[in-house]
């Protein structure tokens, strides 16, 4: 496994060379169900604000994420790919060889401290699910939220996890003294289609009971409607299903996002679908024939039809900040059309 030289000096106190040494790893294994099947390799990493990508398509600058490889197995995770750094298989190994910066927390609250840091957005969970199984065991995030609490650094969370209710009591104290986003991912409601296309997730009922959750709690929670699947979500009665669901949770808001599919999440979803739903290959090898992104023209129809389900069954308007308020304004602005927002 190559553990040295992995990492880009991206931080704001890095300064180049490895995120961590090869001596500083410890496999460990948990025969508990919950755990059965699964290997961690805990790390003490170098650095763990990290910068976007000037390429990236992503709306923020800086990412905190505390784990490699992620438990809940979604076929078309588009961080598979980053397992391949580590000598490490994108498939099954991205599902089961989890990697946890152990010093997550404290490293953070170093690396927000530098004078070099200026107090920019921090987007939490962008790469893979903070809330998977390995938060129950390692639970590091308790401790980024309390140091982000206690720098007023503004930060977005998205997730598939109920697990971010644990955390909700911290999650507010963070709110009272900066911006807070809440994301829930919930591309469908389709419970066939969720066991096998995210087997290690709680079921989209479950994520929106915790918007429900977080939104009777005061914090606005907006829901990002991912993937949808071309021929396997999108159809107009589906879309609405989901729509209508997302609606009586009482999300803030509804962003739509197409299945887009990088190398590394490309072969293995290919054989997820050659396996499940042979006869859609040839309609894939179409749509993505232009590369990891479907067309436009279908993006925008998707984004479309979403837009206007929002619309009518009162989701929004979506303001900016709206998923960050713990309290709604003393004078609510006037009704305007639905912006559909990221975070």
């Amino acid at each position: 496994m190559r553990w040295e030289n992995l990492g880009d000096g991206s931080g704001p106190d890095a300064a180049g060379g490895a995120l961590f040494g090869v001596g500083a790893v410890v496999t460990r294994t948990f025969d508990t169900p919950e755990f059965r099947g699964i290997t961690f390799h805990e790390v003490r990493a170098r650095s763990i604000v990290n910068r976007v990508p000037g390429v990236s398509r992503m709306p923020f600058e800086w990412t905190v994420n505390p784990y490699r490889g992620c438990s809940h197995a979604c076929v078309y995770c588009f961080a598979r790919k980053t397992h391949s750094y580590l000598d490490l298989d994108t498939g099954l190994g991205f599902d089961s060889q989890i990697v946890v910066k152990t010093n997550a927390p404290e490293l953070l609250r170093r690396e927000l401290s530098s004078r070099r840091w200026t107090g920019a957005h921090i987007a939490v969970g962008t790469n893979v699910d903070y809330y998977q199984r390995a938060e129950g065991r390692y639970r590091p995030m308790p401790g980024i939220i309390e140091a982000l609490r206690d720098h007023a650094n503004p930060f977005s969370i998205l997730t598939k996890g109920t697990l971010i209710l644990r955390d909700l009591g911290l999650l507010r104290e963070a709110a009272e003294v900066t911006e807070v986003g809440i994301s829930v991912s919930v591309g469908f409601t389709d419970p066939a289609l969720w066991r096998t296309v995210e087997p290690g997730t709680p079921s989209p009922a479950r994520r929106l009971d915790v918007v429900r959750t977080l939104t009777d709690h005061g914090i606005g929670c907006g829901v990002l409607m991912a993937p949808v699947i071309p021929f396997l979500s999108d159809a107009p009665e589906q879309l609405r299903a989901t729509v209508a669901a997302i609606a009586a949770s009482g999300a803030t808001s509804v962003t739509p996002l197409v299945l887009h599919l990088r190398p590394g999440a490309r072969e293995w979803f290919t054989a997820w679908l050659a396996a499940h739903h042979p006869h859609l290959v040839e309609r894939y090898e179409r749509m993505y024939a232009g590369g990891s992104y479907a067309p436009t023209w279908y993006q925008r129809r998707i984004t479309r039809q979403v837009h206007e389900l929002a619309d009518s069954f009162g989701i929004g308007p979506a303001r900016r900040g709206a998923a960050r308020a713990v309290a709604p304004p003393e004078h609510p602005a006037e009704s305007a059309p639905t912006q559909l927002t990221l975070l």
